[in-house]
């Protein structure tokens, strides 16, 4: 049996892991035929959803599901690595806020006996992962406002602020790791996408050790952005559910994947963006990120300078999420409504409660 080599990818949140995942689980045999494995609970059980509950497990939390359901999946995960040889790859981006107990065990389950661990850490500039962050927590079912979610992040206080913050993180994650083990991946800007469209997917294989002609097979799974109405649609919607409504499986099926990744869009407002004025802050991060990262020896993948924002543009003005104009609410609101409505009629037995909760948005609708 030849030496195992684990590569613990830990996040960031926002940094193209939906992608990642899904061609690992798309090209799971593929690069399992060449020692490399992206480890799954059973054939009913998607790769990503057991990493995902493995991650909930470890960090002693419960999201996407009722109380107590991730419950021994860290250790499941454990043992299917430990069975393994050759590389294993485990990903989940909630990992990477983890507290020193947490990382501490992590290293030691997943590492030891020989075993040669590697960290892979995504980065992202925070003029496009702020917004982004914010975004996903709407989809998620949060209700903040972007006023009172942007001075929150400022703090550091939600976990994808602490997830964002890169020598933080790293510190973490790399202590007692030699530091060629320990690979930043950087999220190239749309002007070397457009060029190079798999740039990404390229820096991820080289931190991973995959030779990407073991992976033919190309993911369509992005988390596609949306325009600053429909955002607000989302964020309303959460507003009228109770938090029990927003933890059930059907928030995701109907929400999340139907209304925010779906049907919205293809709409068209003006696009989620960090306010000017939070610039300048971005721009400290970023040189603080880079010259820790500089300083510390990690193997980059990409280019450091892409962590920093693009300047901002004269001609691109910002638009204020919080105060999206009525009419463009409402069409947002009726083009969601219209397929609430097709799919409540789609299904051979609608649920009554979906077909209650349409005809109640529907009367709103009308009173406004």
């Amino acid at each position: 049996m030849s030496p195992r080599r684990v590569y613990l990818h830990i996040g960031a949140p926002k940094t193209g892991t939906t992608y990642l995942q899904d061609r690992l689980t798309l090209n799971a045999r593929s690069l399992a035929r060449r020692g490399v494995h992206f480890p799954t609970g059973s054939p009913l059980v998607s790769p990503a959803l057991f990493h995902f509950r493995a991650a909930l497990d470890l960090l002693d939390q419960d999201w996407g599901g009722p109380r107590g359901h991730a419950v021994g999946s860290w250790d499941a995960l454990v043992r299917k690595v430990r069975k393994r040889s050759g590389s294993v790859i485990v990903s989940h981006e909630i990992l990477a806020p983890a507290t020193a107990a947490q990382v501490a065990r992590a290293k030691r389950e997943l590492g030891g006996d020989g075993t040669e661990l590697h960290v892979v850490y995504s980065a992202r500039d925070l003029a496009r992962q702020v917004p982004a962050a914010w975004q996903e927590s709407i989809k998620q079912g949060r209700k903040w406002s972007y006023r009172r979610y942007l001075a929150r992040v400022r703090g550091g206080r939600p976990w994808f602020a602490r997830a964002f913050d890169l020598p933080t993180v790293l510190e973490s994650w790399g202590a007692d790791l030699p530091p060629e083990r320990v690979h930043l991946v950087t999220v190239p800007p749309r002007a070397v996408v457009a060029t190079q469209p798999d740039a990404l997917w390229l820096r991820f294989c080289a931190a991973f050790g995959i030779d990407p002609a073991w992976a033919p097979r190309d993911s369509d799974r992005t988390n596609q952005s949306l325009g600053i109405a429909e955002t607000q649609l989302v964020r309303q919607l959460n507003r009228r559910m109770d938090r029990a409504t927003r933890r059930e499986a059907s928030y995701d099926e109907l929400i999340r994947e139907m209304l925010a990744q779906g049907e919205l869009v293809g709409r068209t407002s003006a696009p989620l963006r960090l306010p000017p004025t939070m610039h300048d802050w971005a721009e400290e991060q970023a040189e603080r990120w880079i010259t820790w990262a500089r300083s510390s020896g990690v193997h980059v993948l990409g280019d450091l300078e892409e962590l920093r924002p693009a300047p901002v543009r004269e001609d691109e003005p910002w638009h204020d999420p919080d105060k999206v104009p009525a009419k463009q609410q409402l069409q947002a609101s009726l083009d969601a409504l219209a397929a609430m409505t097709r799919e409540a009629a789609r299904r051979q037995d609608p649920d009554r409660q979906l077909v209650r909760k349409v005809r109640t948005h529907a009367q709103r609708l009308r009173q406004q």
